[in-house]
């Protein structure tokens, strides 16, 4: 023998029946004290700090980066020429 519910209720409702605590009001304080947070810390960021934040590569560290590519795929990057002195 086999017996199938359906019940039909919000997540509201089955929270309340389980008997589950109302965690919305906490979880709202806490998303607004974090908001406070990186709103404030953004306004205290110079642009130049913000750059080097968000975009922390060097031009070095993009050409080790594309030598770690080419490894990768096995291809030996290529090597500038020696430059030629001149003067006597």
């Amino acid at each position: 023998m086999k017996i199938t519910f359906d019940i039909n209720c919000t997540p509201e409702e089955a929270r309340r029946f389980m008997g589950l605590p109302d965690l919305t009001p906490m979880q709202d304080k806490i998303l607004k004290e974090m908001e406070n947070k990186m709103l404030e810390n953004m306004r205290s960021l110079e642009p130049e700090t913000f750059m080097k934040t968000w975009m922390p590569l060097t031009l070095e560290n993009w050409t080790e980066m594309q030598k770690l590519f080419w490894a990768q795929m096995g291809i030996e990057p290529a090597k500038a020429a020696p430059r030629k002195k001149t003067g006597s």
